[in-house]
């Protein structure tokens, strides 16, 4: 069974940026769509940012025009490129991917473990 893995969180100040990292646990996979979810202590998860497999991207109107959601398929990865980034930003970041094997053309839907992202004032 494949499954992702998340990587690039980590304490930051006010302002600064971070790039969070959804990769594929095999290869013979890519990433076809995807959405990045956030949830703050004592809050529900929020959808943050999507990508259709057609490359249309949507954004929380809280992170427009600072965060970018991408996905690189000859690295079977997909990004969330966090600038600007606030200390309401503070929260456990969780990617879910939709991939596609290669060989069949069988689809799986994965979670991230997801990753800690804190901004500092």
């Amino acid at each position: 069974q494949v499954q992702v893995v998340e990587s690039g969180g980590g304490l930051v100040q006010a302002g600064g940026s971070l790039r969070l990292s959804c990769a594929a646990s095999r290869s013979g996979f890519s990433i076809n769509a995807g959405t990045w979810y956030r949830q703050a202590p004592g809050k529900q998860r929020e959808l943050v940012a999507a990508i259709t497999s057609g490359g249309s991207t949507n954004y929380a109107d809280s992170v427009k025009g600072r965060f970018t959601i991408s996905r690189d398929n000859p690295k079977n990865t997909m990004y969330l490129q966090m600038n600007s980034l606030k200390p309401e930003d503070t929260a456990v970041y969780y990617c879910n991917a939709i991939m596609e094997e290669f060989r069949s053309g069988r689809k799986y839907t994965a979670w991230g473990q997801g990753t800690q992202v804190t901004v500092s004032s």
